[in-house]
């Protein structure tokens, strides 16, 4: 399977997806010919495929309680998006019996994936990707510091350098972006998320140590013809969202996309002097193109964002002379293109394709009287063939190439490097029957800075009956540490910065086992998944804030010992009606060596700032007919280690505490509006003073880089969506 999307293209099928008005998939939809009457139903994502009429016919869309679609297929090579319309005449006699769910586990993949849904992403606030997985038991997301408003993910016990991010199937948000990149992506943009845990695919390369997380924007091709969604907080954020699918003519589609927002207001709920976080006003533009022409299948897209973000000192409520500041202003542009020609596409595809993207991205930095400034280039080639020899035995091979230059100074001494990766791939699928799947890969690539080296992966599924799914995975990851660019925030105090001569490039294993389990209940299905990761890193670079609490040290492992294990069970079952509800739990315990040195003392720890366990707990309810819908989500955080303090003048704790945190939200639907209410953190929790020594900003105590839970307190928002669908 090419990893672009592409369109059908053989006449002997007719695919496509069925969707409501909310843009959610509609599944058991009945799709079958008017006269033979021959048929299938829509699956879990609301996809279909049927034979293609030997004879003029009707294709007919039926399903219960919304109005029946008679279609005449002009062109059987594309691909159909069909949004069915509640039938409001039998709103007093229909009962809609099923709910699509909002997170749908990849039942055939053999990589354990989940996808969350736009109907998923819509029960939360969900201003950006980084807010869109509140309700997501396995991916955390949380401020890294108290001052510059940098978000840190966390996958398997790991931090998001270690988790590869792409959008559109294409590595992004590396380097320097890493720390803000989950603000980069506005929310309803978003068509969906594609979570995988452990080692991926080698086809996007060798950076996936802890995982991988692939965002899919809106394709101009099935997109509304426009959609507008307005946000605003009590915190007195606001936010405009505008995106238009445009069909210039049956082979050409552009998509629009517009976003802006706006939190400039001065808030310091706990009195330290301090702003609880800082003021950012952020545009973001995005434009892509879809063209088909018969085989041939091209897509090109252009983003541009411009942000700025002040922090520290509030002088709007404090009298304060010579405040502490930080200032980031960043420029980002991107492009993107994929090239493809499909050979076949019937039951044995053969193609190939070609993925090329390209950033720039500027940031401007000063932390109070600190300047850092840092400029990324990147360039992005991927050339990849793909074939399906026999229904058991495909082939996808290609080449890859990634430069990254960075020009970067701190306090005007400079930090510039250039890595230029060319790399080869191999990757063979072995499928008996759906029943059993083995897909193993190789690629050699060679780094300009550290020479050859070697991804290999392996990947296997086996289904002992139709309701269990078993999965294992074991494979290598590398990684180059940018450490000034990718963790910039830790200049928020007055630690020293110390970074070690000759740091190696990161290496790592990482296995894991996975058990999905499905089990009719009634005439519904429970869905129970328990999982075990572990990852150990041969080379690391240590970020060591504990051999020294006045400095952060950046130094390799040599030969020390650092892993993660990530245990998770958890269990999804709509126990009525428009119910959907899933419990889960998370063990998770990171540990490294840290090795102070002047005395050479070697401390094996706990990784610090991090929860050692993870209770989620999240119920939606839809009344019938999807007028309305509540949501609720309880995250259950568990206490964790803080980075050691100064013996001699202890500022905090060794371990801070468990807190819980709810979210909640209401909506209700119109025919092409829907109007939201929520709040988020419901009970006011708030980390209590998360900036040691505030009082003293430019003394030797001075840390904003402490933040274990929330810094704000409860936020109510409330916004609105407006739509018009395309048919």
């Amino acid at each position: 399977m090419v990893i672009i999307a592409l369109p059908s293209l053989a006449a002997e099928k007719i695919r496509g997806y069925i969707v409501d008005e909310r843009n959610e998939p509609i599944i058991g939809a009945n799709i079958y010919w008017e006269k033979s009457k021959k048929g299938v139903t829509s699956d879990v994502n609301g996809y279909f495929e049927i034979d293609a009429a030997t004879h003029h016919e009707h294709l007919i869309i039926a399903y219960t309680g919304y109005i029946t679609q008679s279609l005449h297929i002009d062109d059987q090579n594309g691909e159909l998006k069909v949004i069915l319309i509640e039938d409001t005449k039998l709103l007093d006699e229909v009962v809609v019996s099923r709910r699509s769910p909002g997170t749908v586990t990849q039942r055939g993949a053999v990589l354990q994936t989940q996808k969350v849904t736009l109907g998923e992403i819509h029960r939360a606030a969900c201003c950006n990707l980084g807010e869109s997985f509140e309700t997501n038991p396995s991916v955390d997301v949380a401020y890294s510091d108290a001052a510059t408003g940098a978000k840190q993910i966390k996958l398997l016990g790991l931090s998001g350098t270690y988790v590869q991010m792409l959008t559109e199937n294409y590595p992004n948000f590396r380097g320097v972006s890493s720390p803000f990149g989950m603000d980069y992506v506005p929310g309803s943009w978003m068509e969906g998320i594609y979570i995988s845990k452990g080692t991926s695919s080698v086809k996007n390369g060798y950076e996936a140590l802890a995982g991988q997380i692939n965002v899919e924007y809106k394709k101009p091709q099935t997109m509304d013809k426009l959609f507008v969604n307005l946000f605003g907080s009590d915190a007195l954020r606001m936010e405009a969202n505008v995106d238009a699918g445009i069909h210039i003519n049956e082979k050409l589609t552009t998509g629009l996309f517009a976003h802006y927002s706006n939190d400039t207001h001065a808030h310091d709920v706990n009195n330290d002097g301090f702003l609880d976080y800082p003021k950012t006003e952020q545009f973001n533009f995005m434009n892509r193109w879809n063209h088909e022409a018969g085989k041939y299948v091209a897509q090109y897209g252009m983003k541009y964002i411009h942000e700025e973000r002040t922090g520290g000192q509030d002088d709007a409520h404090h009298d304060i002379v010579d405040p502490y500041r930080i200032s980031l202003k960043t420029n980002r542009g991107e492009f993107y293109t994929k090239q493809a020609y499909v050979f076949r596409n019937d039951e044995l595809a053969e193609s190939v394709a070609m993925i090329a993207s390209g950033s720039f991205h500027d940031q401007k930095a000063i932390y109070d009287r600190t300047p850092y400034d840092v400029t990324q280039k990147n360039l992005y080639v991927s050339l990849m063939y793909e074939n399906d020899f026999s229904k058991r035995h495909n082939i996808s091979t290609g080449l890859s190439l990634n430069y990254d230059a960075f020009d970067e100074t701190l306090q005007n001494s400079p930090y510039d490097r250039k890595e230029v990766v060319p790399g080869a791939y191999l990757q063979y699928t072995f499928n008996l029957n759906d029943k059993f799947i083995a897909l193993g890969g190789i690629r050699a690539d060679h780094s300009s800075m550290y020479g050859f080296f070697v991804t290999p992966r392996l990947h296997l599924k086996y289904n002992p009956a139709e309701w269990i799914h078993l999965r294992g995975s074991v494979g290598k990851g590398f990684r180059t540490a940018n450490v000034l660019a990718e963790n910039n925030y830790l200049l928020a105090s007055s630690r020293r910065i110390e970074i070690a001569g000759d740091l190696d490039q990161e290496e790592a294993w990482n296995a894991g086992l996975n058990t999905t389990v499905y089990i009719p209940i009634g005439d519904r299905q429970m869905t129970l998944t328990g999982e075990w990761y572990h990852t150990r890193f041969i080379k690391q670079v240590v970020v060591d804030v504990d051999s020294d609490p006045h400095a952060i040290s950046f130094y390799n492992l040599n030969g020390g010992k650092s892993y993660s294990n990530s245990a998770q069970v958890e269990m999804s079952y709509p126990f009525f009606d428009g119910f959907t509800f899933t419990a889960a739990y998370r063990y998770t315990r990171a540990k490294s060596d840290f090795i102070n040195s002047q005395t050479g003392e070697v401390q094996f720890l706990a990784k610090p700032l991090m929860n050692d366990y993870k209770g989620l707990v999240t119920a939606s309810y839809q009344t019938p007919l999807r007028k309305w819908q509540f949501d609720l989500t309880g995250q259950f955080n568990g206490g964790g280690r803080m980075p050691s303090p100064d013996v001699t003048n202890r500022l905090w704790n060794d371990r801070f505490d468990p807190f819980t945190i709810v979210n909640g939200q209401i909506t209700k639907y119109f025919r092409n509006l829907d109007i939201y209410l929520g709040v988020e953190n419901l009970f006011d929790f708030r980390q209590e003073n998360p900036i040691i020594d505030a009082a003293n900003p430019r003394g030797d105590n001075f840390d904003a880089t402490m933040v274990w839970g929330p810094v704000h307190g409860r936020k109510i928002y409330a916004g609105l969506r407006f739509t018009i669908p395309r048919y």
